[in-house]
């Protein structure tokens, strides 16, 4: 079976989040694909397989099959153009347990569409304030995270939360942003997330499809260019309409060889 292995949210090599693509010659159950993330130990190991004409896509972090993810599909996406397996001008649509998710290549750069994940505001639970030992400026929470605004970028960029803590809350992860300092970039981000074994991801897709929706409401804008704040980091392309996110992101492929097993 084919595997490549490639960093996603960036054009430069060794930046970015890296990814697993796994490209199934057939079925494999979910156990399998779980000792192969394990294996690859990477954030994300994204399986896909062709049935029917149609492309069926899972993601599995080495201690978990995930639910929804945004590097992992960009990965998968750019996989199928490179290996000339879909045409460039023609757009995927994967189906995955959260839905059929679309994706375009767009002048080099990669464009996924989410639906948007909306917040609620909330008080600020006793065990996340512990968790991040800052000053809070807004908690809200979705259906799968907390996202907490602080004063300033320096804080986001500085932030070393409880992971242990962290991993006490009944979430998939925290998002802690701030609108950047810098011209270059709308609003930065982190994101944690030991739920799925992942103590920070270093470029976390699915995470915008709420950053989206709250900086269009605090910035009064629907287009942003979103930077988030990892040893690696990453850049995103956010572009928010009514009800969808359109995420874009760079792809570089570092190795491709064959999982032999």
């Amino acid at each position: 079976m084919e595997l490549s292995y490639v960093n996603t949210f960036t054009d430069q090599a060794f930046k970015g989040n890296p990814a697993a693509v796994c490209f199934l010659n057939e079925d494999k159950d979910s156990s399998w694909m779980q000792t192969v993330a394990k294996e690859i130990n990477l954030p994300t190991t994204a399986f896909i397989r062709l049935s029917n004409e149609e492309y069926y896509l899972r993601w599995f972090s080495p201690s978990t099959e995930i639910i929804i993810c945004g590097h992992g599909t960009l990965a998968s996406s750019y996989y199928l153009w490179e290996k000339g397996y879909v045409e460039k001008d023609q757009p995927i649509a994967f189906h995955t347990q959260s839905g059929v998710l679309k994706a375009q290549y767009i002048d080099d750069w990669v464009q996924i569409e989410f639906s948007s994940i909306l917040e609620e505001a909330i008080d600020a639970p006793e065990l996340l304030i512990n968790a991040l030992g800052v000053e809070l400026k807004y908690v809200g929470k979705n259906k799968l995270d907390y996202i907490v605004e602080v004063e300033s970028e320096f804080i986001v960029r500085d932030i070393k939360p409880a992971i242990d803590l962290i991993a006490q809350l009944p979430v998939r992860g925290v998002i802690v942003t701030s609108q950047s300092h810098s011209n270059e970039f709308d609003f930065v981000s982190r994101f944690f997330s030991p739920a799925q074994g992942i103590n920070e991801d270093y470029v976390n897709g699915s995470s915008h499809c709420c950053l989206g929706p709250y900086w269009k409401n605090k910035l009064h804008k629907n287009e942003f260019i979103a930077y988030q704040a990892s040893d690696r980091g990453g850049i995103l392309k956010v572009n928010v309409l009514d009800d969808k996110v359109l995420l874009s992101g760079k792809v570089v492929t570092i190795f491709e060889g064959k999982l032999s097993v």
